[in-house]
């Protein structure tokens, strides 16, 4: 055994990491990392199952760091372990396309699992590896062969759990009992305005005790005691382990540690020289002594770990080679071979049947279609799975059967949210999370992560305007869908019927690259009569739905459940066309030639129409259009009557027309 005082350089290797790369950079938090470094040593070194020199093994532990902006921590980890990431990414902290980002960011240095910074979202997020490595052991382990066994650890701090996301996220953990999720609490005691105690005096160890987690203590700065306690961690598999750590910010800085002044700002370079000389630290600026690295270096025992595991999956895939193969599919990402075809199928069956139904409904027949065919689909609603019919007949809850295919969430929409984004980082799985339109608001932060991150995560929203009545404006969107589109790599797709609606889901499902945000309506919609040409442009965003009669003199473009009044006003009208968008982020990407053929830019008669707030829509109509929508926020009542009050209407639609061809 590693003897204390060697231990303690060990980890001291972190803190002068930490310190020195905050000073160069003159900005960053240098007081997590110090506070932390004991129990990462632990952890990493004599738990944490990984391989650096292939970070995407599939059986890997994951970590992940909620409190982000610690992220020199995990920075130094990474370099000291023997990852693809040299002492000069770490002098080039924070600086305009460094490998060391403020916060750990995905895709920049190898063996960041996700994006942290946001405080609670990093404790949801391991939620969700949690729950994908639990849901997918029990769809592919056998008795005799577990493929599927890696544990999720977490460090966060009090800031993680003063946010509400961490209650939602660690609620419904306890109540799904996933016994490999290891969080460890920096119980430090102080945040960026001071001592904690006069703004957070939670009991945290008796909240999560009523979560149903295990609940253990341990002195953030003893490795004895942190070994202990991760091994009790590790035994207890029905439940969730919370180690609620007390350290010292700062550790190791004479004047500084234990006080807020070394949470956010660099030490100073006399603080850093006082602090090596009382943690016993010779070497200069980012050097850190051979032994010391060799401590650390986890290759070797990384690259046996990696090389049992393939023997233990070629056993496995001898045996069942089905499902081995199945496995490694899903863990690409890669679609079944023949799903594309099978989803066009099922779009030219939509259109032969020609439905006037909600577009709720429409995505649900859609989902019961495509569900038999995706098994890594994984589902879910914010206890709102009867209105947004995000169940299908293959349906079957994690909390009853661990290999099923869909999550009860609760009425928690940013845990959910946050969580799907953990369970689509791990791979595997495509995750789909519902609630109505009003609530994404809750949900927000996450969905915004999903699309930084590039996670393929579907954010179903139903009840999408003031269309759904009588429940008022408190669950009426007015301005989501137009910050859903102002998100970057968000798709957003609004359609109008069921056609729209079943390639707007597959669009999602092939969208490997980023999130959709799906926006299906309450009410029913009138089926719109397409040519095959016309279906196969739906997946380019916008297209032709009705050609002027004559010379075209002006445009009406339409989403979803107004894409009819457009119809309507079509029918009484001369040289008017319809265009039907019911994803402009595809639309806008789709070449020259094909956008001037649908909007050509001599036409500046344009009518935008959406039950939603005008503001997007000028881009597109120019400021000699118009557009009809939302203004303000809608009213208690029967939906026809507030078409008719805002004046959303058919007859606005044809007046608008009229007086910009006049």
């Amino acid at each position: 055994m590693t003897t204390p005082l060697n231990e303690r350089r060990i980890a001291n290797a972190i803190r002068v990491l930490a310190m020195d790369a905050v000073q160069k950079a003159n900005s960053g938090h240098p007081g997590a990392p110090m506070g932390m470094a004991d129990i990462a040593d632990v952890v990493w070194r004599e738990f944490f199952n990984h391989n650096p020199t292939n970070p995407q093994w599939a059986n890997r532990d994951r970590f992940v760091l909620s409190n982000g902006h610690g992220s020199m921590l995990q920075y130094a980890l990474l370099h000291l372990t023997g990852y693809d990431l040299s002492i000069e990414d770490l002098k080039a902290f924070r600086q305009l396309h460094s490998k060391t980002p403020g916060h750990p960011e995905l895709g920049y240095a190898p063996g960041i699992e996700t994006t942290t910074g946001p405080l609670g979202q990093g404790i949801a997020n391991a939620v969700g590896f949690a729950l994908a490595e639990k849901t997918l052991a029990a769809q592919f382990n056998k008795d005799e062969m577990s493929v599927v066994d890696h544990f999720t650890y977490c460090f966060l701090g009090d800031g993680c759990l003063m946010e509400g996301v961490s209650h939602e996220a660690c609620s419904l953990a306890g109540t799904l009992g996933l016994g490999k999720l290891i969080a460890y609490y920096d119980d430090n005691g102080i945040s960026i305005d001071g001592e904690v105690e006069g703004w957070f005096s939670d009991d945290t160890e008796q909240r999560f005790l009523a979560y149903g987690w295990q609940v253990l203590k341990a002195d953030g700065h003893d490795a004895d005691a942190l070994r202990a306690a991760t091994l009790q961690a590790k035994a207890e598999t029905k439940k969730p382990t919370i180690i609620i750590c007390k350290t010292i910010i700062g550790l190791g800085s004479p004047n500084k540690q234990g006080k807020e002044d070394c949470h956010g700002a660099p030490l100073g370079n006399d603080e850093i020289a006082l602090t090596r000389e009382a943690l016993g630290w010779t070497e200069g600026p980012f050097e850190i002594p051979a032994d010391v690295y060799a401590a650390w270096d986890a290759k070797a025992k990384g690259m046996a770990s990696e090389a049992a595991w393939n023997e233990l999956f070629a056993q496995y895939a001898a045996k069942y080679p089905t499902e081995a193969a199945e496995l490694k599919r899903r863990l690409s990402g890669e679609l079944p071979a023949e799903f594309l075809a099978q989803a066009d199928a099922f779009i030219a069956e939509t259109n032969a049947k020609a439905e006037t139904i909600a577009t709720r409904k429409a995505s649900q027949n859609t989902l019961q279609a495509f569900g038999p065919l995706l098994p890594e689909l994984l589902g879910g609603s914010a206890d709102l799975a009867g209105s947004n019919l995000t169940l299908w007949k293959g349906c079957q809850g994690v909390q009853d059967n661990p290999a099923g295919n869909y999550v009860h969430y609760g009425v928690r929409e940013f845990g959910m949210t946050a969580i799907a984004n953990g369970v689509a980082l791990h791979g595997g799985f495509i995750p789909y999370v519902a609630t109505f339109l009003m609530f994404m608001e809750y949900a927000r932060n996450a969905v915004r992560m999903s699309a930084l991150m590039k996670q393929r995560v579907i954010h179903v929203y139903t009840h999408d305007s003031i269309g759904l009545g009588e429940d008022g404006p408190t669950h009426q969107p007015v301005e989501q869908i137009a910050s859903l589109r102002g998100t970057p790599n968000l798709n957003t797709w609004r359609p109008c019927d069921t056609v729209e609606a079943a390639v707007s889901w597959k669009s999602a499902l092939v969208r490997s690259e980023g999130p959709t945000a799906l926006i299906f309506s309450r009410q029913n919609l009138p089926f719109q009569t397409r040519t095959d040409a016309q279906i196969a442009n739906v997946a380019k965003g916008g297209y032709v739905l009705a050609e002027e009669k004559g010379e075209l003199k002006a445009i009406i473009i339409a989403t979803g459940s107004e894409v009819s009044l457009a119809m309507e006003a079509h029918a009484q009208l001369e040289g008017v066309r319809v265009v039907s968008m019911p994803c402009a982020e595809e639309f806008v990407k789709q070449d020259v030639a094909y956008r001037e053929a649908v909007l050509p830019s001599n036409i500046r008669a344009r009518v935008a129409v959406e039950a939603a707030h005008v503001d997007y829509w000028w881009k597109f109509v120019g400021l000699d259009g118009r557009v009809i929508g939302m203004t303000t926020y809608g009213e208690s009542a029967p939906a026809k009557d507030l078409y008719q009050y805002f004046g959303i209407t058919t007859e606005a639609v044809v007046a608008a027309v009229k007086e910009l061809t006049a």
